[in-house]
């Protein structure tokens, strides 16, 4: 069988996708994912087979590039995310549309979407024939009836790992700080940055910067004794005690998974969500430094980190989070459904 995976718009999306598409890969069957040009290098560096197509903001180019592949490369089954797109081509062509994102933030409006739909000759959206969640019960805040939920399996860029990475250090906390794939996030801190390094330094903790590469020559001297660039994340979130984070949906669930307390300081709505979402279940904190002007936003985030570096409950909801999520059905387990729904 062949299996259209479509994302785009952030290498979230991306390494969201991926656990599902190599299960497929894995159980023998053809699989191609379609992804906008600046997402392509990381479904490449994954080692998922990519093709390019125009960024979700674009629906009426991006489901002409769709359909112009389809007609060479034709799927059983079309999987897609947070767009309408996919669904429009998998009505085209008369296959299963599987719905792929986790319940946590509702479906976006899509302008396009209507002379789409006349266009293609349709009423409203095509329904899916499944929809898989990979977003852990406790954390929905509603619920969609019949959803098919899936264990969350982080993916990331790999590199050569060193001794550090996989191991904690002793005697002490290891707090990760990330801005996920944004670099401008890490540039635009300047001195909150430092002061928040500073701070948590003083409690005794290491501490990692996540960065993109180039960060440690320019960032290194900077904010002092810290590691600072490219980390593989599945890897080192197992060995922090504390992450804090922009609120992504790859950085957080990564964090998830790995049992870890989270700091949260949401950028956008979408981040606000989850944010909501983590600390309603007791395992993170959300802090929104625009909203206390007065106040240096390095230290605002340092003493919520040192509120959860001292308060156990965090940690132990955390735990409590990374077994639900260790309950979940594989991704090869709902391979086995989408072949049997495709008539595989």
């Amino acid at each position: 069988m062949k299996f259209l995976f479509t994302a785009g718009g952030s290498h979230s999306t991306v390494f969201s996708m991926a656990p599902l598409a190599t299960a497929a890969r894995n159980a023998g069957h053809e699989i191609l994912l379609t992804v906008d040009e600046p997402t392509l290098g990381t479904a490449e560096a994954i080692g998922i087979p990519a093709a390019p197509t125009p960024h979700p903001g674009q629906a009426a180019a991006r489901l002409d590039a769709l359909l112009e592949l389809a007609r060479d490369w034709t799927p059983d089954v079309v999987v897609g995310g947070l767009s309408y797109v996919p669904g429009l081509l998998a009505a085209h062509l008369d296959v299963p549309y599987v719905r792929h994102y986790w319940d946590i933030v509702p479906l976006r409006d899509e302008p396009a979407l209507p002379p789409l739909l006349e266009r293609m000759g349709l009423t409203g959206p095509p329904e899916h024939a499944l929809f898989i969640d990979v977003c852990p019960p406790c954390l929905r805040p509603s619920p969609t009836p019949g959803a098919r939920p899936m264990r969350w399996v982080p993916r990331n860029r790999q590199l050569r790992l060193e001794p550090w990475m996989y191991t904690r250090p002793k005697g002490r906390p290891r707090v990760l700080i990330t801005a996920g794939t944004r670099a401008f996030r890490l540039r635009n801190t300047g001195a909150s940055m430092r002061r928040l390094v500073d701070e948590l330094t003083l409690t005794g903790a290491e501490v990692l910067v996540a960065a993109p590469p180039g960060a440690a020559e320019e960032f290194g001297t900077e904010l002092g004794d810290v590691r600072v660039g490219w980390l593989p994340l599945d890897v080192v979130a197992p060995t922090c005690d504390l992450m804090v984070h922009h609120g992504g949906a790859s950085t957080a669930m990564t964090g998830a998974s790995a049992g870890v307390p989270q700091l949260i300081t949401p950028e956008n709505d979408y981040a606000k969500a989850i944010a909501r979402a983590f600390t309603g279940f007791g395992g993170a904190l959300t802090v929104v430094p625009q909203e206390r002007p007065d106040e240096d936003p390095g230290e605002v985030i340092a003493a919520s980190c040192r509120e959860i570096l001292g308060d156990p409950r965090y940690a132990e909801r955390a735990r409590a989070l990374t077994k639900e999520i260790a309950a979940l059905p594989t991704p090869y387990d709902v391979v086995e459904q989408l072949e049997t729904m495709a008539g595989g």
